[in-house]
């Protein structure tokens, strides 16, 4: 297996100059705004999608089967203040079984730590409540009957995970009352509201084995880089390899996997694992340094040039007016700062 900690410095210096190190995104409060656009591609394919469920809540027992699952509107509107506003879920699935739905499961990333987040997760669990009491009332309208009248009026469970990215331990409140302040009053009124954060990158190493999707090389890329500082990629090979590296592109800040997407087409029917992935990061390393080398060299070769100009003009101007080397390079306009080196080579 290759081990990439040797080339990490090379390629920060190589694409530092181009900006391309770090992708900037325009986050939402401590969450990842667009970055979560990204994020729902990998985790909307029903295969990723059950495989984290039954991980990371069902210990591996493959509870939920990825037919099982129905695609739900991340999207629900709520009024507040007299205005109609809208927010938006990571991803949503319904979990259903001959026809009737089991639960609704939502998905939310997190690469910082917000304070806020059980809030967040009860606004998006209770959109979901509320979701059920409407579709029956709009059916009622319609005339139209359920797909069994005796589930009419039974409800199915809304639940959350929140997956968390950073290499540092949770530590905002899981809780509702760890978020609000409750009057010791109000204190056996007040209901409590726990959310479910899962640390990815501090699984154990047999659950990360429990995953049989793209996710477990995602979940084992976070475990490496906090435990080992480096990451010596598995031989598993990738069903969505594109998807793969926009997440890991978005929630690491590194542009280098999102440099080689497309690998797929370029590979043809070659597999692809993540030591094809670091092939091509490294290639793609060398050609942008040959790049950025070029660049360099112009930019060194001007400034060389325009060193030896500037030496040229103060000889002259002494020669002429019969001047020193400082009366030359004030009259010429050169810099405090540069006034030093131009001395020394005035004087060798």
């Amino acid at each position: 297996m290759r081990n990439v900690r040797t080339s990490e410095k090379t390629w920060e210096l190589l694409t530092r100059k181009r900006g391309i190190h770090k992708i900037k995104t325009e986050e939402r409060g401590c969450g990842m705004g667009e970055k979560d656009a990204v994020e729902k591609t990998l985790e909307a394919y029903n295969d990723v999608f059950a495989d984290i469920i039954n991980v990371l809540l069902f210990k591996g027992k493959r509870v939920v089967k990825e037919e099982d699952l129905e695609e739900e509107t991340a999207r629900s509107i709520y009024k507040a203040d007299g205005k109609i506003h809208e927010q938006e879920r990571d991803v949503a699935k319904y979990w259903k079984e001959y026809g009737v739905r089991l639960a609704l499961y939502g998905i939310e990333n997190q690469t910082e730590q917000d304070e806020d987040m059980v809030l967040r997760v009860l606004g998006y669990d209770g959109a979901g409540y509320r979701r059920q009491l409407l579709k029956d009332r709009k059916e009622e309208r319609e005339g139209k009957e359920p797909v069994r009248k005796e589930y009419q009026k039974k409800r199915y469970p809304v639940v959350t995970v929140v997956l968390y990215f950073g290499e540092k331990r949770w530590g905002k409140a899981l809780r509702l009352k760890e978020r609000v302040e409750v009057p010791e009053e109000l204190e056996e009124y007040v209901s409590d509201y726990r959310i479910n954060v899962k640390e990815i990158a501090w699984l154990e190493e047999e659950e990360v084995k429990e995953f049989t999707s793209d996710f477990g090389v995602v979940a084992d890329y976070f475990v490496q880089k906090r435990k080992k500082k480096r990451y010596e990629p598995p031989e598993k090979v990738l069903k969505h390899v594109d998807e793969v590296l926009k997440l890991l592109s978005v929630v690491t800040g590194d542009g280098r996997f999102e440099e080689v997407r497309g690998i797929e087409e370029r590979r043809g029917k070659e597999e692809v694992t993540m030591c094809t992935v670091l092939d091509e990061v490294e290639e793609r390393g060398k050609e942008i340094g040959k790049e950025i080398g070029k660049e360099i060299g112009k930019e060194i070769g001007k400034e060389i040039g325009k060193e030896i100009g500037m030496l040229r003009a103060l000889r002259g101007l002494m020669g002429t007016i019969k001047c020193s080397g400082e009366k030359a390079m004030e009259l010429l306009g050169i810099p405090e700062e540069e006034k030093k080196k131009y001395r020394e080579k005035l004087n060798s």
